[in-house]
Order: C-alpha cells, then sequence, then structure tokens
C-alpha cells in the first residue's frame, strides 16, 4: 500500500486558498486550509476597496450636482445674436455656446417687461402669483427706497440650490426690491432670497443714471442766444423782459439740473457688494470689465465645490454704454458697441470655465429677460433698442417680438450639441430644471408652472410639456397660447392688443413703452386668433370662414384661462402705489452726509463672499 500522502489526487476547493488531500478511491481526509495572502495584506485591501468605493461614491455625487452658469441679457432681441440670424452684429462668444449646445426658437418670456419677467424666471411661477405684476401703468420699480419687491415667502432656485450645499452668487442687475421697512432690513435684497454673495445694481440700469445731454437747457440757451444776436444785428426788436424771461427759465432749468445730478443719480444709481454700498453713484467706467472679473473670481474660488452664477447684464438696456475696447466699433452704434461688449463678457465666462476643466460639468444658460425695446430712439434718430427679427412688436407687449427671446443651453456630453429645438418653452422652465438637476425636490405647497426641460433637450421627449402658456401684460392676462397635443398647430389669442402709434408703426412711440389697460389698448371680442406655427409674424388673424375649427378653438382657449384663474390667490400688490413711491426712511446711503452721497470703494472691494 503506498502512503496516503503519495496516493492521494487534489481537488481545489472553489473558494478557498489552499486544498484538501483526498486519498484515491476513500473519503476525504482531515481538510488543512492553507491561507495564501497574509491577514494584514489582506486587511489593506479591504481598506483600499473601501477607499476606492468612497472616491466612486464622491465624484458620482460630483456628476449629480452640476455647476450651473445663468447669463441673463436684459432688452435683447431675438434677431439680435449672430446664431439667431443677425449677420452684421459680432456675437461670436454667444454663438459658440450655440454650437455647443441646443439653441431653442420659441424660448418665451413669462412677461414683456424686465421685473415680473425676473420674478417669474427665479420662481418658475407666472409673476401675478406673486404680486410682481401692476395694475397700473407704473410696471417697474424707479426708485431703489420702494418698499415693494419679491416676497419673501417666495422661493427661488437659488434657495433650493443653497439648501442642497451649493456657493450661490448673482452678479449684475437685480430689480426685485431692496427693503421693507428700513433701510437695513433688505428684506427683497439677493441676499435674502437664497444668494451667499451679489454684487450689482439694487435697481436697474436706468437711463437718468447716464448724464445725458440737457435738451430743455440747450433750446433755451440757443434761443437765448439767437435773439441776442438778431437785437444785435437790428433785424427784430427783443423787449427786455424777454430777455429776463428766459434767463429765468434757463436758470429754473439749470437748477434742476444741478439737483438731479446731486439727489437723484446718486440716491437711485449706486453699486452694491453683499449689502454695502460701493459706488455712489455708479460709473460706467469699465463696468462690463468689472462685473465680469467678479464673475470670473466666484467661479474660480468655488471651482471644487457645486455653485450657481446668475451673471444679470446690464445691457442692452438704456442708457447704453460700452468701454473705450469697444465704443465705435461696430456697425450698429451705441447699441452693437453695447452687444459686442456682451458678447466679450460670455467668452470670458466659457473661457474661465474650459480653463478650470469645469464645461463637462456645467450647465450654461443664455436668454433676455424680453424683447428689444423698438421705441428707444435718440432725439437725433438713432436706434438704441434691438432687433427681434421677423416678429411684430417688443419690449412691454405680447406680440412674439416682445416675449420670444434667445434660449441656449449647453452641457457638453450631456445636451446635444448643435441641435435647434422649436417647442414652445418659458423661462420659468429653468426653476424646476436646475432644481431637479441638483437633486432639490420641487416646494409642494405652491403651484410651479415652469417645466422641467431636460427630457426635450435630451431628446427624450419631442414636444413641450407646456399645452397652455398665458401670457399677461402686468397684471392683466392679455393672451393664451396653445399646442395641443398631437397637432403641428400653435394657436394664440389676444383678448385685447396695444394700440400702436402712429398708425403703421411697430410700437407705442407716443408713450415709449405700450400700456395694459383703458384707452391705450383694443378689446377684442371674439378673441383675436393666430395660427403661430404658420403665421409667426403674426399678421393674419383667423376668422370662422379662414379657420373651420375657429369657435372650437376658442372655446378650448377660453375653457383653459378659465381653469388658470382658479388657480390665482390673492397676494399683496408689490407695485401698489404705496409700494411704489419713494421713501426717505428706506433710502440707502454710503455717507451720513444726508442727500449728498459719494462714495467710490469699487476698486478696494476684495470679491470675497
Amino acid at each position: 500500500m503506498s502512503s496516503g500522502v503519495a496516493g492521494s489526487t487534489e481537488r481545489p476547493i472553489l473558494g478557498g486558498g489552499g486544498r484538501v488531500a483526498e486519498k484515491e478511491g476513500g473519503p476525504p481526509q482531515a481538510s488543512i486550509l492553507h491561507v495564501s495572502l497574509p491577514l494584514a495584506l489582506c486587511r489593506k485591501m479591504r481598506t483600499l476597496l473601501l477607499l476606492l468605493l468612497f472616491i466612486y461614491e464622491a465624484r458620482s455625487h460630483a456628476v449629480s450636482m452640476p455647476n450651473f452658469v445663468l447669463l441673463m441679457a436684459d432688452d435683447l432681441g431675438i434677431g439680435d445674436p449672430g446664431c439667431y440670424g443677425n449677420k452684421t452684429l459680432r456675437t461670436p462668444n454667444i454663438d459658440r455656446l450655440a454650437r455647443g449646445g441646443v439653441s431653442s426658437r420659441s424660448t418665451l418670456a413669462a412677461s414683456p417687461l424686465c421685473k415680473p419677467s425676473r420674478a417669474a424666471f427665479m420662481t418658475g411661477r407666472y409673476p401675478i402669483r406673486s404680486g410682481m405684476a401692476s395694475r397700473s401703468q407704473v410696471g417697474v420699480f424707479v426708485f431703489s427706497a420702494s418698499s415693494g419687491g419679491l416676497p419673501h415667502s417666495e422661493i427661488t432656485f437659488a434657495k433650493l440650490l443653497k439648501n442642497q450645499g451649493y456657493s450661490t452668487a448673482l452678479i449684475g442687475k437685480w430689480h426685485l426690491g431692496t427693503s421693507c421697512h428700513n433701510r437695513t432690513d433688505l428684506c427683497h435684497h439677493p441676499l435674502s432670497h437664497g444668494f451667499d454673495y451679489f454684487h450689482g445694481l439694487p435697481v436697474t440700469n436706468l437711463r437718468d443714471c447716464k448724464l445725458l445731454v440737457f435738451l430743455p437747457l440747450q433750446v433755451i440757451t440757443i434761443t437765448l442766444l439767437t435773439l441776442a444776436v438778431l437785437r444785435w444785428l437790428g433785424l427784430v426788436q427783443v423787449p427786455p423782459c424777454i430777455f429776463f424771461c428766459l434767463f429765468f427759465l434757463a436758470a429754473l432749468v439749470l437748477g434742476g439740473l444741478l439737483c438731479f445730478l446731486h439727489y437723484f443719480r446718486p440716491l437711485n444709481c449706486f453699486l452694491m457688494r453683499n449689502r454695502d454700498i460701493t459706488q455712489q453713484p455708479m460709473s460706467y467706467d469699465n463696468l462690463t470689465q468689472r462685473l465680469t472679473a467678479d464673475a470670473a473670481q466666484f467661479i474660480q474660488r468655488n471651482a471644487k465645490t457645486p455653485f450657481l452664477l446668475v451673471l444679470a447684464f446690464l445691457h442692452m438696456h438704456t442708457a447704453l454704454f460700452s468701454s473705450k475696447d469697444f465704443a465705435g466699433k461696430s456697425k450698429h452704434g451705441a447699441y452693437g458697441d453695447a452687444a459686442e461688449e456682451m458678447d466679450w463678457s460670455v467668452g470670458q465666462i466659457l473661457d474661465v470655465l474650459d480653463e478650470l476643466k469645469l464645461a463637462n460639468n456645467t450647465l450654461v444658460y443664455f436668454s433676455s429677460d424680453q424683447g428689444a425695446h423698438v421705441e428707444e430712439v435718440t432725439i437725433k434718430g438713432e436706434g438704441h433698442g434691438g432687433s427681434n427679427g421677423i416678429y411684430k412688436g417688443g419690449k412691454a407687449n405680447n406680440w412674439e417680438g416682445g416675449i420670444r427671446v434667445p434660449g441656449i443651453l449647453r452641457w457638453p456630453g450631456v445636451i446635444q450639441a448643435g441641435l435647434e429645438i422649436d417647442e414652445p418653452t418659458s423661462n420659468m422652465d429653468i426653476f424646476p430644471t436646475v432644481a431637479k438637476l441638483a437633486g432639490s425636490p420641487l416646494p409642494e405647497d405652491r403651484i410651479i408652472d415652469g417645466r422641467d426641460l431636460m427630457p426635450l433637450l435630451q431628446g427624450r421627449s419631442h414636444r413641450s410639456d407646456h399645452e397652455f402658456l398665458f401670457h399677461y401684460c402686468n397684471f392683466y392676462l392679455n393672451a393664451v397660447r396653445w399646442h395641443p397635443q398631437n397637432s403641428t398647430s400653435i394657436w394664440k389669442a389676444f383678448f385685447f392688443t396695444p394700440k400702436f402709434f402712429p398708425e403703421g408703426a411697430n410700437g407705442c412711440f407716443a408713450t415709449h413703452v405700450c400700456f395694459c389697460h383703458g384707452q391705450y389698448v383694443t378689446y377684442h371680442d371674439p378673441p383675436l386668433l393666430f395660427d403661430i406655427s404658420q403665421d409667426p409674424r403674426e399678421r393674419n388673424p383667423l376668422t370662422p370662414t379662414s379657420q373651420p375649427r375657429f369657435r372650437e378653438i376658442l372655446e378650448t382657449m377660453q375653457e383653459a384661462a378659465a381653469r388658470h384663474a382658479e388657480t390665482l390667490q390673492d397676494v399683496p400688490n408689490q407695485l401698489s402705489l404705496g409700494n411704489l413711491i419713494w421713501k426717505p426712511w428706506l433710502q440707502m446711503c454710503c455717507s451720513s452726509s444726508g442727500l449728498f452721497c459719494q462714495c467710490d470703494w469699487e476698486n478696494s472691494g476684495s470679491g470675497t463672499e
């Protein structure tokens, strides 16, 4: 007999590191497990495995929390950027953004006026729900010391993202109010609405913020000199009292100008960094460069953490301005110079994202708060408003030119580059889109009117989630848009339209903007109906003769408007007369010298959060 070892065969034990000696033809002998790896090494491998798992989870968490850069122009028309058909205005950086992402041809502002449009953008809700829709002719805040503003009860996307651990900043224009009861409560301020950092204008780029040629004084001076020359030449006899009256009138006008320079500009045109005034009155010198640099620094400071940056440009609202590097360089005068400077700023932000290798994890959005202001024409006849392309109307009315705006979104590797979509979407859609991507649930105690854009942007859906959209002119429901399921038609019904003046014009030039009620509008019964898919210029209203389903279509849209009205609640009017007027106890001033507020600490600001 041979020995047990010599006469045995070895069979591997699955999952073990040793072998069991088994006697050939007999039952197995005692099992001896030979561990091939030292116990210490096993522990090290387990630690390494846990570390790798932690790193993987951290990276997955980072990917699931993308950065957001939201770029919002002011009064930019859809016909201004090159990627929307402009051949003479140079916008290479906006065009670069469009080539790398999705361009929407039917992005619609929730309102044709900046304040309600921005409130809707921030909250994902029609502005009438937050009280940010005026019932009077004044639809915006014109004083920094007004008490109205975006209510603290409203939830912005900045609040949602801040709760998710994001660093949040708004740089540029705010225009959604400042204080409620005293100058220090800052109840409407960006820092009270979820932003960690603010640098910009609490109101807007008012035309009066820029010292312009004072026309009445010029007229009086020219008249006075003309009469003096004619009297000296003996051509006319001018009584001395005429000269005295003109001198007195000139003194009054000059006094008014001096009061304006000393009071209005410093009190309303100032820059803030967080809660402090840094420049009063605001200087336009390299203003775009300063704000752009601060935006770039915010990205650099937060490159390793998820962040939200809202860069709200002062361009293209009047007063138009541009630095010496852009002034006089475009083919479209002061407007073109300002637009090309804004495009430069867009390029600077895109370059910073590329340099920090953040582009692939950043959703970039570019749009405008409403259409171009077509009535902006100087006394010399130079147009200071932009182009709304083929579309009728402009800022402050709900013809397509007032609400159809550029809409570009880029996220490399997630959103298909170079795609164009023509489904109706709204600037309110950014709220739920950003919230979902950041992992934040939507508020359940209120109606959110926006819809998540990602299914449409990624091609998982070919239809907008908006079957109906409601177009308000301030407080008043102006029009309804209906995109029926299983149909290419986009119906738009107007309950009233603004009276353009002069007749045949494309705007309300007599009043500078169109108003929303009373003698300034024409009411329609039945409503004025268009098929925007066939008539985007809104030139040919439909009739029962031209559209057999005319009454059926209008009935469906009126029923939708009635259902929508049932969802509205009474809320405080943030643009009531009491909230609009100037209140001296709310006036912010960087010095203690009363109304003579003068300071410039812009260059000494650290720019830190």
